[in-house]
């Protein structure tokens, strides 16, 4: 498993720093969503790259807007007057989430965000499904095939068929290798409709 942070989530907080700006003003939270910008529009070009070439372009490109930004963090959070909006924007990228936002470079596979995944649970979160969860674990359970219903999906599997072919190996399956081969993005179509 590879923790990573959400670029969005850190762009956010730099939004709502901005705000408080009069209008037309711009600020120290607008250089950080600039530098932030300029990491998604390599991410645009790299959409429909393999991962190796997706990889090199971050070590190229990405990786050396990530020291900008760092330096820039480095050079501006000192005199940032605590409590404010943009210190805890900056805080968030700093203190809590640099390790994870950044691990990204190391990989060509991993995203920028998790804006796939949100907006996958999007339409159950905010819809009516909840008012018929009559307890916490009803609504755990709705949650739990909810989250494997849209992981088998992501990853092009047929949740149906999928969900079969693991509730019947379920019971004969011992070692992390067997629990791992059962895993979506581990498992073929073919394998679904044989089994």
């Amino acid at each position: 498993m590879t923790r990573l942070g959400c670029w969005v989530h850190a762009r956010r907080r730099f939004v709502d720093a901005g705000k408080v700006l009069p209008a037309g003003k711009r600020g120290r939270a607008h250089e950080a969503l600039a530098l932030i910008g300029k990491l998604y529009a390599i991410e645009k070009e790299a959409r429909e790259l393999s991962d190796a070439e997706r990889l090199a372009l971050r070590q190229s490109r990405s990786r050396a807007v990530i020291g900008e930004l760092r330096g820039w963090l480095d050079q501006v959070l000192p005199t940032v007057p605590p409590t404010s909006i943009l210190d805890g924007a900056l805080g968030y990228l700093h203190r809590q989430q640099w390790p994870g936002l950044t691990r990204y470079l190391e990989r060509g596979d991993l995203p920028i965000d998790n804006n796939p995944a949100e907006n996958a649970i999007r339409p159950f979160v905010v819809g009516k499904a909840w008012l018929f969860s009559d307890t916490q674990a009803g609504a755990r359970a709705s949650a739990l095939i909810y989250s494997l219903i849209e992981t088998a999906k992501a990853n092009n599997v047929e949740p149906d068929l999928w969900l079969r072919h693991v509730l019947r190996a379920l019971p004969t399956a011992t070692t992390v290798e067997h629990f791992e081969a059962l895993l979506p993005w581990n498992l073929k179509a073919e394998e679904l409709i044989t089994a």
